[in-house]
């Protein structure tokens, strides 16, 4: 996957108006069946899947045993197995864990990664598309998916997506996706037109969004409550029925108990310059109190935007802060996440 095909700029506008694809088959998917692969998941994930309802998909975070994040995934709930994608950097890293902790239990493992592509269909125009299709896909809720078969193509098709906008996520046969993507890029039809969109654009309209990215806003010494994802971790779900304690659960106990250290905030910045992971950012009086973990010139609201991770008792919303760039300091306000909400 490119970082662009052409202008980051029109391929964001694209799917903020219109409808983008992106490809991101480099993403990985790993297929569990067997007698306890339910189990596996619940000792792994931080999030309950015995409630999960065949059709439906989930977000949900894999940590270490001291609460920091090794991933965070998508659990989809199959009739007769799971699906887990997970994020291509860490592929090979979650494959490791999942050996490691298996420990007694059966089920068998299939990473499908190399033998399925997945495409993603984003943007306000992304079901009107997708209904030329099928009449069912467009009445999908968040987070659900089904499995169709269109024309000579098996799919499996979720209303999800990383870009802030309504859309859906296909993973099917890698020998296919060719044929799927000719289908779904026309120069010209009568219900909209897509633009194909790389890397650089994904990055943009998840910041946006004020979704997390692995390797900044998420790491191993960064746990899902300083990360602000406490929807997706249970913190008493070894006391569900058909669970059992997750991986880091016991750590991540203690951190709500004493309270976070460190929080995630947004911040806007000053003038027209972009920050970068890495950077200090500094409380009004010049005291440093974190370091930006993602930023970029926002596309869509037009001045520059950042996430930082800070001092939990610093940097409340409407506080001025100042970011240190690379030969200057600049002014910036502390605002609530997400930046863009469709």
């Amino acid at each position: 996957m490119p970082i662009r095909y052409g202008s980051i700029h029109k391929e964001h506008k694209a799917c903020r108006e219109g409808v983008a694809l992106f490809d991101v088959s480099h993403m990985g998917r790993l297929k569990f069946t067997g007698r306890h692969a339910r189990r596996l998941l619940e000792r792994m994930l931080t999030r309950r899947v015995s409630d999960m309802e065949p059709g439906r998909c989930r977000y949900s975070l894999v940590c270490n045993e001291h609460g920091g994040v090794r991933d965070d995934v998508l659990v989809y709930r199959f009739e007769d197995h799971w699906m887990l994608v997970v994020n291509a950097a860490n592929r090979r890293k979650i494959l490791e864990h999942i050996e490691a902790i298996r420990g007694e239990l059966v089920f068998t493992l299939e990473d499908i990664t190399e033998s399925t592509g997945m495409i993603a269909l984003q943007g306000p125009g992304a079901m009107e598309k997708i209904g030329r299709f099928s009449t069912e896909i467009p009445t999908l809720k968040r987070y659900a998916f089904c499995v169709k078969n269109l024309l000579v193509l098996r799919m499996v098709i979720s209303r999800t997506g990383y870009t802030g906008e309504d859309g859906v996520e296909v993973i099917l046969d890698a020998n296919m996706a060719r044929k799927a993507i000719e289908l779904m890029i026309c120069e010209r039809d009568q219900c909209v037109e897509v633009t194909p969109a790389g890397l650089g654009a994904r990055d943009t309209l998840r910041l946006e969004a004020g979704m997390p990215l692995y390797g900044h806003e998420l790491e191993e010494d960064i746990d899902p409550l300083t990360a602000g994802l406490g929807f997706a971790v249970s913190l008493d779900k070894d006391e569900q029925p058909n669970s059992e304690k997750f991986i880091g659960q016991d750590a991540l106990k203690q951190v709500a108990a004493r309270g976070r250290e460190r929080k995630l905030v947004g911040l806007k910045l000053e003038g027209r310059r972009t920050a970068r992971q890495g950077m200090d950012v500094l409380s009004a009086g010049g005291e440093k109190v974190g370091r930006i973990t993602s930023g970029c010139l926002s596309p869509t609201l037009g001045y520059p935007i950042a996430m930082a991770l800070v001092q939990a008792d610093t940097c409340e919303v409407g506080d001025q802060a100042v970011v240190a760039l690379d030969s200057a300091q600049v002014m910036a306000e502390v605002v609530g996440l997400p930046f863009y909400k469709r």
